[in-house]
């Protein structure tokens, strides 16, 4: 052998998806959701599916700004009123929390949902 003979390249190795996870069951390679590849190459439908969801989100949002506006709303009327000043603090502690808190979980539960769903619409 010469002393200058470069040195050898390693055998090539194909690469599957079975061999990549070893031990999992071969079978066909999984392929993208024609949903998730609309969005990710941002196409006219990938764009539509994005919109979709961001509506959704605001309309929750919006739903959420409503409920708050009609129910807190009034609240300065009503405390403009003469009353106690216990009556006061019993009307924002026990009246105005629990239904911020209300409103702030529905829009925390709606919100998920719909990026839940988004999401399925997107694996499927």
């Amino acid at each position: 052998m010469s002393e200058h003979q470069p040195p050898r390249r390693p055998p090539r190795e194909t690469v599957t998806y079975a061999s990549a996870h070893r031990g999992a069951v071969p079978g066909p390679r999984p392929q993208h959701a024609p949903a998730r590849s609309e969005i990710s190459e941002q196409t006219t439908l990938g764009h539509t599916y994005v919109r979709s969801l961001m509506r959704s989100q605001l309309r929750a949002a919006l739903t959420a700004l409503a409920a708050l506006v009609l129910l807190v709303g009034p609240l300065p009327l009503l405390l403009a009123l003469p009353a106690p000043e216990a009556a006061v603090w019993l009307a924002l502690g026990v009246g105005v929390h629990p239904l911020v808190w209300a409103v702030a979980h529905w829009y925390v539960r709606r919100a998920e949902r719909n990026e839940r769903d988004f999401t399925r619409l997107v694996e499927r």
